[in-house]
């Protein structure tokens, strides 16, 4: 067969294409590929939990049903607390015929703009309410058919969500029940002999510990932003205190975009129920409070190894919003985060772990057991955190469990 001799463009042309195949492929794949990527990064953070009710003596597939019934009671707690919040927010909105409560929020609303403003604002907020192009558009809103229809789509939207949520699940249950099948299966791919399947092994593993790593913390961490904000939100009196920090619980998972979006609607809170001094002190809370977890608590919990540079982390945000659209944004960073893992497992690919990383250099460290490579030959040997398995030889403790 003749050798193709490929020049430099011809390669990066190629590479564009593929990644554009790829692309396309997922879009119309979405259906399919979105619950089963949240189902396989569910799978992973229960994997040690029904480890570890297995190693109670509890049969596996039991201890899989209960994994993914507290994931569920979980999962629909927060569900029906968003929905609880949204019956409690709408329930609070005033009488659009009741021409007394729209007017007092709008006059304190502008006497607040007017007193900040450096110009005039009568041409936006003129000071007769019925004047007011604004407060027509709210008036319009609240009128009872148009709430009707809202709703109707947001139930329509919730029904559909339990609907995914319902078929999600499943699936967790089937990837955990059948797990270390599938893990032999797929590592057979790779070929017979033993010491690729080992080394396909621990790249396996490396992904679902990455994912694992950063769901879990991030998880938590989210969770103690939401009780820090809610607390201090409950504390300014803010109307709506405990759903703003349920939302920003859920859309710090989105880097950058989520935790912006999240910060506006307790600042708007305060600004019409309470006053612009308060509205500013929680703008100033709040920007400390994601500083210090973005910056401190963030690296010190995930450890710098974890950690994709701003860079990275927007330009997955946009992709992944273009293939998949909101559940993109939600899924970005764990898949980064497996990406990351597969390129810091590959000797080659090394150098776009570090382009992704935060530091300079995210080659794994050796262990002491282990030798430097002393020529060329041995540079193609792949480099684990791990001691590598003699050839033909037992895989480590860790890939032994996977592919029992």
């Amino acid at each position: 067969m003749t050798n193709l001799n490929l020049t430099t463009a011809t390669r990066i042309g190629l590479n564009c294409l593929a990644l554009l195949g790829v692309a396309v492929a997922l879009r119309l794949g979405e259906t399919i590929f979105i619950p089963l990527t949240f189902a396989v990064m569910l799978a992973a953070i229960l994997w040690p939990v029904v480890e570890w009710l297995n190693r109670r003596r509890i049969p596996w597939s039991i201890a899989c049903m209960i994994a993914v019934g507290l994931l569920l009671i979980l999962l629909v707690a927060v569900t029906l607390g968003f929905a609880v919040s949204g019956l409690r927010m709408i329930q609070g909105l005033p009488n659009p015929n009741d021409s007394t409560a729209i007017k007092q929020p709008y006059e304190k609303f502008r006497s607040q703009v007017q007193r900040l403003s450096p110009v005039p604002v009568d041409s936006i907020l003129p000071q007769a309410p019925d004047d007011s192009v604004l407060l027509r558009s709210v008036r319009e809103a609240l009128q009872s058919e148009n709430l009707t229809r809202a709703l109707e789509q947001r139930s329509q939207y919730f029904g559909s969500w339990m609907l995914e949520l319902v078929l999600i699940m499943f699936v967790v249950l089937f990837l955990l029940m059948e797990g270390k099948m599938l893990t032999r299966r797929v590592v057979e791919i790779f070929g017979p002999s033993s010491e690729v399947q080992s080394r396909a092994l621990g790249v396996l593993a490396e992904i679902a510990e990455s994912v694992r790593t950063y769901l879990v913390w991030r998880t938590l961490v989210n969770v103690g932003l939401g009780l820090v904000l809610g607390g201090v939100y409950q504390a300014l009196q803010l109307q709506q205190a405990w759903t703003w920090a349920l939302l920003a619980m859920v859309l710090c998972y989105v880097p950058y975009i989520g935790t912006i979006i999240a910060g506006v609607p307790p600042v708007i809170d305060a600004f019409i129920s309470v006053d612009a001094g308060t509205a500013l002190g929680i703008i100033i809370f709040y920007v400390a409070v994601v500083t210090i977890e973005g910056y401190v608590i963030v690296p010190v919990v995930m450890g710098r190894s974890m950690q994709l540079n701003a860079t990275t982390v927007l330009l997955a945000c946009l992709f992944w919003d273009l293939v998949w659209g909101t559940p993109g944004l939600f899924l970005a960073m764990p898949l980064m985060a497996a990406l990351k893992a597969v390129c810091t497992s590959v000797p080659e690919w090394k150098p776009w772990a570090n382009l992704m990383g935060t530091e300079g250099d995210t080659v794994a460290k050796k262990s002491p057991s282990q030798a430097p490579p002393v020529s060329d030959r041995d540079k193609t040997v792949l480099i684990e955190e791990s001691p590598s398995p003699a050839k033909n030889g037992p895989p480590s403790e860790r890939s032994a469990e996977l592919a029992q």
